[in-house]
């Protein structure tokens, strides 16, 4: 029955050369089991990544791996913050991929559209050079965007008319800028969605003593009230300088000259460079040996006034296109990323268009099922991909949190669609995970209010209380949902929120809960344990038994017990689960013949 095509060690001729996908039908790359993790998640980089996954305990057991992209050089947000698409050489090199290649894993890898560090070659250019850079209209600056559509406010920052404020989806409160010191000796502020992090150096105050400005501890009191002005990106030509041998001008240059920051500038994709930048990375990217090709942040990329700048229409679609045939000019599949409810129906529209689409919805659905004895939620969900033919990835835990904004409803033009929970389920499950040491990231509006929840950061396993058996139940469920199941590595080894990391990680560390490294010495001890063991030989087994390309049956029982078969002429796998009591079997047949599996 385990008849080992797409094994890590067995290899055949097929994925050692280099054979084109057939990109209209992306069935082989949709089969197998994907591993998820940073380079340096399983041991310090990917050569012992690739060292644990030959080893005799993983063998077979994963045919992808999906690289979150500290695989590039990268300065913020754990990888998300691209410098440039280089090999990170701590981490990773030539080599690695090739032996990656030779052992016929299949790779996916991001490119982070909506947004460039501003260590990026493009914006130093333009922090070097201004209006004679030629990255002027690479990134957006922010006042000229919205320039005769609003007014200034005592930052100088445009804050847009109320008839467009209220349209605007944020992401963090505020609006959504960075203040930035060009070379020339001015401050511009640039569109800024996602992450910005501004520090002001302890050394500014040894200035401030040299200059004679005043005492240490005046000195000191000064550069706290400076720090908290710079994070507030308050006026200091406002700071009350009575007692102090400085002018503000004269601390406005040295404060520019101590201010550090760092930040994911949103790029201007009506630029033709930003184009050209994109074709020159999937070019790398194919180089590397990537087949699908995550688009992160996509549907921000396209700015309009008036829309939410969040997949407006249609030019997200036109941009969503022309990425597409870019991608399959290099032989790469593309898997938009996006999160918006379900009542929205965004993932009907993306699929429609041909696309694969991300389960989010899968995680907070299996958390629902095993805590309520419930199958009906997540039965809908998986007789919907079935009917509709949806190409999906799913997963359990990832780099990201746990969804629960996907799960809800959506009101539209008058109308309410329901989401695949109710609002008081998320509730419960939200306030479930939260007492088992989660925590909250919400969205916000542009006066800094709440608007809703958006997902809640936890392990996976920490989220079903560290209960083995629950997460077992979990796994197996995910390995018999349709789609390409991801597997987080973090998961797999029952992985426990880390509160430490995540508090020294700051105001917007909360995601670092689940991001614990393991070294080589810790992953073979966790590999010792039952409840990795029989995850991985369940894994094995979807990765392996022919039976998983067949069709998924889900055979009628009473809503806390669970029944799927999968069926490819006289093979079959057959999972049976007691909500009740989290117990479970897997079976496989072949020729009439059943076997255990667990």
């Amino acid at each position: 029955m385990l008849s080992g095509h797409g094994a890590l060690v067995c290899l055949s001729s097929s994925f050692m050369s280099e054979s084109l996908i057939d990109l209209t039908n992306p069935n082989e790359l949709l089969s197998g089991v994907m591993l998820n993790a940073y380079p340096d998640s399983m041991g310090a980089n990917v050569k012992d990544l690739v060292s644990i996954l030959e080893g005799s305990s993983m063998a077979h057991a994963f045919s992808q791996l999906y690289l979150l992209p500290t695989f590039f050089n990268s300065d913020l947000d754990r990888g998300f913050s691209i410098i440039d698409y280089d090999l990170n050489q701590d981490l990773v090199n030539r080599r690695d991929l090739d032996q990656l290649k030779q052992a016929g894993i299949t790779l996916k890898l991001d490119i982070v559209l909506n947004h460039l560090s501003v260590a990026s070659p493009q914006f130093k250019d333009l922090l070097r050079h201004g209006a004679k850079s030629k990255f002027k209209d690479f990134f957006i600056d922010w006042n000229v965007f919205w320039e005769g559509k609003g007014s200034k406010d005592h930052r100088g920052v445009i804050v847009p008319e109320q008839r467009y404020l209220d349209h605007l989806f944020m992401r963090k409160p505020g609006l959504p800028v960075l203040k930035v010191p060009f070379d020339q000796g001015d401050d511009r502020y640039y569109w800024n969605t996602f992450y910005q992090q501004v520090s002001l150096s302890p050394s500014i105050i040894d200035d401030l003593k040299q200059r004679r400005a005043a005492n240490h501890d005046l000195c000191t009191r000064l550069f706290n009230d400076l720090t908290q002005a710079v994070l507030g990106h308050e006026d200091l030509t406002k700071i009350d300088l009575t007692g102090y041998a400085i002018n503000h001008d004269a601390l406005v240059s040295l404060v520019r000259k101590h201010v550090s920051f760092l930040g994911q500038m949103d790029v201007n994709a009506q630029s033709p460079e930003v184009w050209v930048f994109y074709q020159d990375t999937l070019n790398k990217l194919q180089e590397y040996g990537c087949k699908i090709l995550r688009l992160d942040a996509f549907a921000y990329l396209h700015k309009e006034m008036g829309q939410t700048n969040f997949f407006n229409k249609p030019g997200t679609w036109h941009y969503l296109d022309r990425l597409k045939t870019m991608a399959e000019q290099n032989n790469l599949w593309v898997l938009p990323e996006i999160h918006a409810e379900y009542g929205q129906h965004l993932h009907d529209q993306v699929a429609a268009q041909g696309y694969g689409i991300y389960d989010f919805f899968l995680p907070g659905l299996v958390i629902h099922t095993i805590e309520n004895a419930d199958h009906t939620p997540l039965l809908k969900w998986a007789t919907e991909i079935i009917d509709k033919k949806f190409k999906v990835v799913n997963m359990l835990g990832c780099h990201d949190g746990i969804p629960v904004l996907d799960l809800k409803g959506k009101e539209i033009d008058g109308h309410f669609h329901k989401g695949l929970l109710s609002d008081p389920q998320i509730d419960r499950l939200v306030d479930l995970i939260l007492t088992r040491g989660g925590r909250i990231k919400n969205l916000f509006g542009p006066d800094g209010s709440k608007i809703s929840y958006y997902q809640v950061n936890a392990t996976y396993y920490s989220a079903l209380g560290a209960d083995d058996q629950k997460l077992l139940l979990a796994r197996a469920i995910q390995l018999f949902m349709p789609g390409l199941p991801q597997i987080w590595y973090l998961d797999l080894f029952a992985g426990e929120n880390d509160h430490q990391a995540a508090d020294r990680a700051g105001k917007e560390g909360h995601k670092e809960i689940n991001r614990t490294n393991l070294s080589v010495a810790e992953i073979n001890k966790r590999l010792e344990t039952e409840v990795v063991q029989k995850q991985l030989k369940m894994i094995r087994f979807r990765n392996t038994a022919n039976a998983f390309k067949g069709v998924l049956e889900l055979p009628s029982t009473y809503h806390n017990t669970l029944h799927m078969i999968w069926r490819n002429g006289d093979e079959c796998a057959e999972f049976k689960a007691d909500l009740l009591t989290h117990a479970f079997t897997i079976k496989s047949s072949e020729n009439g013949r059943f076997q255990d599996i667990v």
